[in-house]
């Protein structure tokens, strides 16, 4: 997806996330890599592994969606424990 996209529309999850007063973090950790965590107070909606060759846009795109899926469905994903998915 081209990063000129209209920017209003996208990342709406993460910016009611945010809004909410929660949290996204998007680093590397060692002997983890690259990761992006997104929280709200003690409760943590996602833990993602950023991908081979995945970029700052896609990962976002993917941390967006599942912060819609903690929010809406009560699914947690936990990439870094190595957990695909739980419910909360």
């Amino acid at each position: 997806m081209d990063i000129g996209q209209n920017m209003t529309n996208r990342w709406l999850n993460l910016q009611g996330l945010i809004d909410c007063g929660g949290a996204i973090n998007i680093g590397y950790l060692d002997r983890i890599g690259g990761t992006a965590v997104a929280t709200q107070e003690r409760q943590v909606h996602a833990q993602l592994r950023l991908g081979d060759d995945e970029s700052l846009v896609e990962i976002l795109d993917r941390l967006d969606a599942a912060v819609a899926d903690a929010v809406d469905e009560g699914i947690v994903r936990d990439e870094i424990n190595r957990q695909q998915a739980v419910r909360a």
